[in-house]
């Protein structure tokens, strides 16, 4: 044990270990050994056991012995080591074997955990050499076993029932957080749990190991394996088991997420179902309430249920799934808000009654709660209809066992509701579109009748009178007409009998009849319940002779003057509606419209021959506008927009007749154009002049320069005219430096796209005589001049890069740019040498010097 690699004893009677060790005597006495040597086992410096052999004389081992002795120790540690690697390599295609099984099963088995949970135990077991066990999972504040393996029959229902958590011992350790729970021997620890104890003492469990199911933290279960004999798990079968357990949690997860999928598609199935019967029946709700109705209760799992709307008074029952008839019946009776229907007026998100029996024996006056239990109806949910935070109604869903909903079925509930609401609120907004559509059809049939009959009143009575028993239910209706003797005379009725028309057209004395007194007094209209049972002759008469009794009057006023009164009347005590009113109202208003059409009509053919004078006044202001746009259209291809809207703003062009005046003429033109074109297609060199006067165009309304041409690649642009500014010589360096700019970035794209092109400027000052050329469809504004002259030649001397400027333009512009002076240049054209100068680049004011900034020339330059 201390390391040695042998121990070799020559005699095993002499000394003192004979004489106290029993087993060295009975080695020796009745053995017969005197000589010994043992050899350890040993791998990696881990004594495995030892090769012992013994000799019946004493007689030593020589070393060769002990060396040959030595290497069968040797051979032994590798016999051992082999069958270890074997029982591992055995052991572990056997688990390997098992999972795979058990993943096949999962995956045979999608959604139904008991053939997984089978599996998991029988395997779980069978490696782990336990004879019985189970998988038991929480539910709340209960553990039942959904499997077995090995129980009695009689334990595993009991198992299968389950209890309290405190029942059980492992779980209430494993909540604790324990990662196992390992009872050596169960018949003698002190376990007072009830399952667990009845377990033990029914089974004859001695040794039990538990490891937890878990998800994210969450203890949803164990997985217990049992022996019926006093033998620990190793920790490879704990370890081997918590991979069982890890296994159920999956196929749970598996079953969990296949279960919400199928529950998201049936749910998105129904809905979808719902929307296309909405979509079918516009406007009618019995069938999107059947529907609602229906897939809500299947995939909520209620039997039966209702859909009840409110009408801000009373409850009705306006569609019903499977109720039992005696419930039935009481539903469709209108009633007023009871205990559970007030709780939803209140604003409560739902009502859950988890058992109605117990209710109605709470609340035995109520009605409901009586047909319940005689519809036998346990569990009730109720989810209420709402828009707008108001109440529309409500829909049930009812099961006969006590069982309480979900929340995720209180939910999928209350998204049909919602559904219902969509469907309630569709149909009440194409109600009132097909309602706005009649009116709005009703009203232009009328004021169609109004224009084409300007002054006559009869063809536009008739119209009215026949609208408002079509779209408002009137079976009578007349129009009268109201004097300054405060009589109303009848001038158009239908439905009415003769008798009562010929009485109204004699007329009768507003001021003493109730019904009309208030109309005369400003009153919006008049609405009676029931004329029979006003105290005045006319409406005694209407009531008698006619039959009226509801009726409604309203007053015909222009600028709140009392034009006459429209009536309309039903034969039966029914109030019309405040939207039948205002429609009423509307035709009331068309009334009066064709009344003070006759008025009006004078005054619309005077204010139609004012109106023909403005127009007339308005088309000469609009050619003369047109003339103007024109104008300025024409100055913007040559000046600067703002320079050619304020000479038409002016309205004084003279300034573009001819006249002489001193300006500054810039030129600049391309280097290497002209062999550019003789190999470049014709639409290649048009994008190409795209990009370059895209690019420098622009800068020319930037410096107010006037542009007389663009010519191919050259351009020529002028200051100080048509209109005088200041500084044009710096105006004009400064827009030809911008350009060298400009034109230097698109010479950089175009050289590398094989283009061997360079730009060159030159700028001149003096006079020159300017104004417009052309004819009157097609002009320009030009200059003439030698100083034009000039500063082409400076363009054509320039080299690539090089603005040449004049002498007298370098005296202008010293202060605001670095010229390099070139001496006196020979220019094609002109009889004598011209001072020029090139402008290398501009200065900052702070450097700004009143003389020129003049580099030297470099030699041979």
């Amino acid at each position: 044990m201390s390391g040695a690699p042998y121990v070799h004893v020559a005699d095993l009677r002499e000394g003192e270990t004979y004489h106290i060790s029993p087993l060295r005597q009975a080695l020796v006495d009745l053995g017969g050994a005197r000589t010994s040597i043992l050899v350890a086992l040993r791998r990696d410096d881990v004594l495995l056991g030892s090769l012992v052999i013994y000799r019946r004389e004493v007689r030593p081992f020589s070393e060769k012995e002990i060396a040959l002795l030595q290497n069968f120790a040797a051979q032994a540690v590798i016999a051992m080591e082999n069958a270890r690697l074997l029982a591992e390599t055995r052991e572990a295609l056997e688990q390997q074997t098992a999972t795979a099984e058990v993943l096949q099963v999962i995956n045979s088995s999608p959604g139904d955990l008991a053939p997984v949970f089978d599996a998991i135990l029988e395997k779980a077991h069978s490696l782990c050499g336990a004879t019985l066990g189970s998988l038991v999972l929480r539910d709340g504040e209960r553990l039942r076993a959904v499997a077995t393996h090995g129980y009695p029959e009689e334990f595993a229902a009991v198992a299968r029932e389950g209890g309290p958590i405190h029942t059980f011992t492992s779980f209430e350790r494993l909540l604790r957080g324990e990662s196992a729970v390992h009872i050596l021997d169960a018949s003698v620890s002190a376990i007072s749990a009830s399952l667990t104890r009845a377990g033990i003492d029914a089974v004859g469990i001695r040794t039990a190991l538990s490891v937890p199911l878990r998800k994210d933290g969450v203890l949803l279960g164990f997985i217990s394996a049992m022996r019926l004999e006093v033998r620990p798990f190793s920790d490879k079968e704990i370890a081997l088991l918590q991979n069982f357990a890890a296994q159920a949690v999956i196929a749970m997860e598996n079953a969990r997420l296949l279960t919400e999928t199928r529950e998201a598609l049936e749910q998105q199935t129904a809905t979808a179902e719902v929307l296309q019967v909405i979509n079918s029946s516009p406007g009618d709700l019995t069938p999107v309430f059947d529907a609602i109705l229906e897939k809500a209760h299947t995939l909520c799992g209620a039997a039966h249920g209702g859909l009840n709307i409110y009408d801000g008074e009373r409850f009705r029952n306006v569609a019903a799934h499977a109720v039992p008839p005696r419930f039935a019946e009481l539903m469709r009776q209108p009633f007023h808000a009871r205990p559970i229907q007030q709780r939803l007026l209140r604003g409560e998100r739902y009502v859950h009654v988890s058992d109605m029996m117990a209710r109605a024996r709470e609340e035995p006056d109520d009605p409901i709660g009586r047909a319940s239990d005689e519809a036998g109806i346990r569990t009730l949910l109720v989810v209420p209809l709402r828009k707008d935070n108001a109440l529309l109604g409500y829909i049930t869903a009812h099961r006969e066992e006590v069982r309480p909903f979900t929340d995720k079925q209180i939910s999928l509930l209350e998204n049909f509701a919602a559904q219902a609401v969509i469907a309630m609120e569709n149909a009440r907004l194409l109600t009132e579109t097909r309602e706005a559509l009649e009116q709005q059809t009703a009203t232009a049939e009328v004021l169609q009748v109004i224009n084409s009959s300007p002054g006559d009143l009869a063809p536009v009575f008739d119209a009215i009178l026949e609208k408002a028993h079509d779209l408002c239910g009137a079976t009578h209706r007349a129009i009268g007409t109201f004097d300054s003797d405060y009589y109303f005379r009848s001038i158009a009725t239908r439905g009415y009998p003769e008798p009562l028309t010929e009485r109204l057209r004699q007329g009768f004395s507003g001021l003493t009849n109730p019904v009309t007194r208030p109309l005369i007094d400003g009153g919006a209209f008049v609405h009676v319940p029931d004329l029979a049972e006003i105290d005045h002759p006319i409406p005694q008469a209407a009531a008698k002779l006619g039959g009226f009794h509801t009726g409604l009057f309203i007053p015909l006023r222009k600028d709140d003057a009392l034009l006459g009164m429209f009536s309309v009347h039903r034969t039966e005590v029914r109030l019309f509606t405040d939207k039948q009113i205002g429609l009423l109202q509307n035709f009331a208003a068309q009334a009066v419209i064709a009344m003070e059409n006759a008025r009006l009509l004078g005054e619309l053919r005077q204010r139609t021959d004012e109106v023909a004078e403005l127009n007339r006044g308005l088309e000469v202001r609009v050619a003369e506008q047109v003339e103007e746009l024109g104008r300025v259209g024409r100055l913007k291809r040559f000046l600067a927009p703002q320079l050619a809207e304020m000479i038409v703003s002016q309205g004084d062009e003279k300034i573009l007749e001819s006249h002489r005046r001193e300006i500054v003429v810039v030129f600049c033109d391309l280097r290497g154009y002209t062999a550019f074109t003789e190999t470049a297609e014709p639409e290649e060199v048009l994008t190409f002049l795209g990009e370059y006067h895209g690019a420098l165009g622009p800068l020319v309304s930037q410096y107010e320069g006037t542009l007389d041409q663009f010519s191919g690649d050259g351009i020529m642009v002028f200051f100080n005219d048509p209109v005088p500014c200041p500084n044009p010589a710096e105006r004009a360096v400064k827009m030809a430096m911008a350009m060298r700019e400009e034109a230097g970035k698109l010479i950089a794209t175009w050289r590398s796209d094989g283009c061997e092109l360079g730009f060159g400027a030159g700028i001149a000052q003096g006079y020159a005589t300017l104004g417009q050329i052309g004819f009157s469809e097609r002009s320009g504004y030009t200059a003439i001049g030698t100083v034009c002259n000039l500063a082409a030649r400076l363009c054509a001397e320039a080299k690539d890069g090089q603005i040449l400027i004049s002498g007298r333009v370098a005296r202008a512009v010293g202060a605001v740019a670095t010229l390099e002076d070139l001496g006196n240049l020979e220019l094609r054209g002109l009889r004598r040498p011209v001072a020029a100068f090139n402008v290398v680049h501009s200065t900052s004011p702070a450097d700004a010097r009143p003389n020129l900034t003049v580099v030297a020339r470099e030699p041979g330059a």
